[in-house]
Parts: structure tokens; sequence; C-alpha cells
């Protein structure tokens, strides 16, 4: 009972009085994730569950935050050139594969990953459907500007570079 006491003491004495005026002015995803890790140790009385209900929650707005990735169309001759810009992983892949035309009327499509950082398999996969989509309508595509370890990933993953697979998944 004594150590419940002397933890409520010391909890006030070193409380941050001031971020509860702060509090407007925080991005709403961590005012969210702050009342959210409060009312879970209230209800629960276990800190432990707060603290993996923040980090649950803080991990999601994470994601969401870094997911934004930005395509610039530039239309040229018979070719588009895609600028593209960001993170590309599972939770921006479907943004990336929906951002391009695979009804243009071009003979080349180039796509300009130099301000692109490739994470992880799905973010190869999105690559990969977008050239064979591209290869469907009989339009070509060149990949351009990748950096060193985003080309190791995508020639140890990608389907569209490698002899004979290519033609097998088009024809699905």
């Amino acid at each position: 009972m004594a150590l419940g006491a002397v933890m409520v003491v010391i909890s006030i004495s070193t409380f941050n009085w001031e971020s509860i005026k702060r509090i407007r002015k925080v991005p709403k995803s961590d005012t969210f994730v702050m009342i959210s890790t409060v009312i879970t140790v209230l209800l629960t009385h276990n800190l432990a569950y707060g603290v993996i209900i923040g980090i649950i929650l803080s991990s999601i707005f994470f994601a969401a935050k870094i997911s934004e990735i930005s395509i610039k169309k530039i239309n040229e001759d018979k070719k588009t050139v895609y600028l593209v810009q960001g993170q590309l992983f599972f939770a921006s892949t479907l943004k990336f594969i929906n951002s391009f035309d695979f009804t243009e009327d071009v003979e080349t499509v180039d796509i300009d990953l130099s301000k692109v950082r490739i994470w992880d398999e799905s973010a190869v996969d999105s690559i990969d459907k977008v050239v064979i989509k591209f290869h469907k309508n009989g339009i070509k595509t060149n990949l351009m500007g990748m950096s060193t370890q985003c080309l190791e990933l995508i020639d140890r993953m990608s389907v569209h570079n490698k002899a004979g697979k290519f033609d097998m998944v088009s024809n699905h």
C-alpha cells in the first residue's frame, strides 16, 4: 500500500502538466495514441497493455504517414515518363499500381525510380505488375534510376526480367 502511494506521488510530481496545454497543437495521431494508452492502462490496470496499444497504434500511424508516394506523369512524343517519389512498400503499392495509365497510346513508358526506396517483396511485386500490364498492352517499359540496393532487390525477386518467366506470367 505504501509503495502505491509513493508511485502516485512520484507520477504526479514528474508529470509534465504543460503537455495538457499543448494537446491541441500536437498531431492528432499523437494525441490519439496518448489518450488510448492512458485509457487502456486505466481500464485494465496494466501498464504493459497500455504500452502494447501505444506501440501498435504508433506503428500503424507511422506506416500510414510514410506510405505517401507521388507520381508525376510527363507526356512526350511517343513516350510517357513517370517520375516516382517516396517509399514503396506494402502500404503504398496499391496507390503505385493505380497511378499508371495502362491504356495510353504510346510506344514506350519510362518509370524514373531514382527518388524511390523499394523496401519489400510487395513493392517488387507491384513493379512486376506495372511492367507486365504495360507489356500486355504492347508498351515497352523502362525502369530507370534505381539505387544499387533497389536494383539488387529487383534482380533477386522480380519476375518481369527473368528469361522465360515474363512470357509465362503475361499469358495468365
